[in-house]
């Protein structure tokens, strides 16, 4: 009988062990994720002009995705907590050509392979986003977001194209605006649907302030600008990132020149004038074939640190890291 009592003891105190240990191995976890999600901390990563059209349609259509596009890096492109990019093109089966040599328009099925590589914002407010029309863009927006990309810088009308997309990271919030220099009235304005944004300082401004009141702690501006095939920003390109980081900005990502143009620091903002190419049917010069991918390192809102990193292309235009 004393047997049997001291062994019923025995597994007492051994569950009560194990119980123990799983409670205490269940709150330091608990602690561990808690102290992981409070910081405000964040690594962001930034490319340049996708464009997923023309040459580069017609081999995706060969090999019935487009993953082959980033299997040289996807590895830094998944890393981050935020992958950002312009999207040079509508994605659509519709719409209607607007005329132009160089309008461009991509089958919605390359978008997987973008999501699988890690992007999870897009910018659209760029000179290509009507080359098929508003029916077209229509389709774009509706499009990233069934792939879980978010679309910046444009939207069912003028107030959806100005609201800033926030991404929460732990108890960080990013906020992420975009604009194009080359976005005419009739798709800007504020009767505009759909609608980009475009490049007005003063509307600008409002939107930073919009974001932090929404409680974005950092504020990224993605503006469509400058001269294409020029390696240094314009006067122009100059004053309105200066202009926009002492209004609350934090970052300036810059496109369109497709070639690489200055990256600066300035009053604790950083601005990046034109990452060049991401991905790219341009092979005609060195600097088309090259572009930039920025890593970005933020603490407690602010940028700490940033490292660049050159990129190239194979002839089937598959960006990978270059020296």
């Amino acid at each position: 009988m004393k047997r049997k009592q001291r062994r019923n003891n025995e597994t007492v105190v051994r569950f009560g062990w194990g119980l123990l240990i799983l409670t205490t191995a269940i709150l330091l976890w608990q602690g561990w994720n808690f102290a992981k999600n409070s910081k405000k901390e964040a690594q962001l990563v930034f490319v340049g002009d996708i464009m997923l059209s023309r040459n580069i349609g017609d081999t995706i259509e060969k090999k019935g995705s487009s993953f082959y596009l980033f299997e040289k890096t996807k590895q830094i492109l998944s890393s981050a907590d935020v992958t950002f990019g312009n999207l040079e093109t509508p994605v659509s089966l519709r719409g209607e050509n607007q005329g132009s040599i160089y309008s461009f328009r991509s089958d919605p099925k390359a978008l997987v392979g973008l999501r699988d590589a890690g992007f999870d914002a897009l910018s659209v407010a760029n000179n290509h986003a009507f080359d098929w029309g508003a029916l077209a863009f229509e389709d774009t927006l509706a499009n990233l977001k069934k792939n879980n990309i978010t679309p910046v810088g444009g939207g069912e009308n003028f107030t959806d194209a100005h609201t800033p997309r926030i991404f929460t990271i732990g108890r960080l919030k990013i906020a992420y605006l975009g604009y194009s220099q080359f976005a005419w009235p009739s798709i800007s304005d504020k009767n505009a649907t759909p609608a980009l944004g475009t490049i007005d300082v003063v509307q600008i401004k409002k939107d930073i302030e919009n974001a932090h009141a929404q409680g974005a702690d950092t504020v990224v501006v993605s503006l469509h600008w400058g001269d294409e095939y020029e390696i240094h920003a314009n006067e122009f390109q100059k004053y309105t990132a200066h202009t926009l980081i002492d209004a609350g900005a934090d970052i300036i990502i810059g496109h369109h020149p497709h070639v690489v143009e200055e990256v600066e620091e300035y009053h604790g903002g950083l601005i990046a004038y034109s990452l060049g190419n991401f991905i790219f049917d341009q092979n005609f010069s060195l600097d088309t074939r090259k572009g930039l991918m920025l890593k970005v390192s933020i603490s407690g809102g602010k940028v700490y640190a940033h490292e660049k990193t050159n990129i190239a292309f194979e002839k089937g235009f598959v960006p990978y890291i270059s020296k």
